[in-house]
């Protein structure tokens, strides 16, 4: 992303959420979820190959002072939800504002990480 000004930042705040141990993947928004359900199916492809940063939004502030991001995690069963939603949001704050400050457009970074649900963990096969 060579123009942060104007992208936002999705690629890294997934990658940094996808670090924090407890999180099993990112939720797709609705609007991700259609529109692969609009795509014609094609043998070996699945909803699984969705985009991590499909989990993720990011939106300039209205009034222009920095970003806004979400994130959406499903949790692996086992880690506390509030540790885990906590490290989740320290991580991507980081990686976004030494991201954005690495491009050359340090700005204030908020961030929200909403929890859709818990999984099970699966013995080994």
């Amino acid at each position: 992303m060579a123009t942060t000004g104007t992208l936002p930042p999705l690629g890294v705040a997934a990658e940094a959420a996808l670090a924090v141990p407890g999180v099993a993947g990112l939720q797709p928004r609705l609007a991700h979820r259609l529109a692969a359900a609009a795509l014609p199916t094609r043998p070996g492809t699945t909803a699984a190959h969705t985009p991590p940063e499909a989990g993720v939004r990011a939106d300039r502030a209205p009034d222009g002072s920095g970003w806004h991001v979400e994130v959406r995690c499903i949790l692996a069963e086992g880690h506390r939800a509030l540790d885990t939603a906590r490290s989740v949001h320290d991580r991507v704050q980081a990686a976004v504002v030494s991201h954005l400050a690495a491009h050359g457009a340090p700005e204030a970074v908020t961030v929200t990480v909403t929890v859709t649900r818990i999984v099970a963990r699966h013995p080994p096969a």
